[in-house]
């Protein structure tokens, strides 16, 4: 028995089309620098319903979501803002895509939870609180 969750184990997510090749792209772009993130991007693309803009659910996490979750180990709650690398910054709560939580979150929906890597490789149960879409719509 293995204890690497399959992905058909993992809650359904959902993404935009043009995101979802958006990101394929950025994560062939960085296989070489970052092949574990690279890899666990490309698995969740995979694995996703892909659907038009108009089509996502308010409360899935797209890019630029701000996006509220819960640690299940800590029971502590982040509120991050999901982006490209180039527009991530820490101190300000801009979490890239290109890094264990930030593929972790994108297309989960309020409510879904999912084992996933931090950054030092530890699997952690994390959960979706709340999804603010660009522009401010919560759901």
């Amino acid at each position: 028995m293995t204890t690497h969750r399959s992905a058909s184990l993992r809650p359904q997510i959902i993404l935009i089309d043009s995101e979802a090749d958006a990101l394929a792209d950025l994560a062939l772009a960085a296989s070489d620098r970052l092949p574990e993130i690279s890899r666990m991007l490309m698995e969740e693309i995979g694995r996703a319903q892909i659907v038009p803009a108009q089509d996502l659910p308010p409360d899935a996490v797209a890019m630029r979501s701000v996006v509220r979750f819960r640690d299940e180990a800590t029971g502590a709650v982040r509120t991050v803002t999901l982006v490209y690398p180039a527009e991530a910054d820490i101190a300000q709560d801009r979490v890239s895509i290109l890094t264990p939580v930030g593929a972790g979150l994108i297309g989960l929906r309020a409510g879904q939870s999912i084992d996933w890597p931090d950054v030092r490789g530890k699997q952690r149960a994390i959960t979706i609180e709340q999804v603010i879409k660009p522009g401010g719509c919560h759901a």
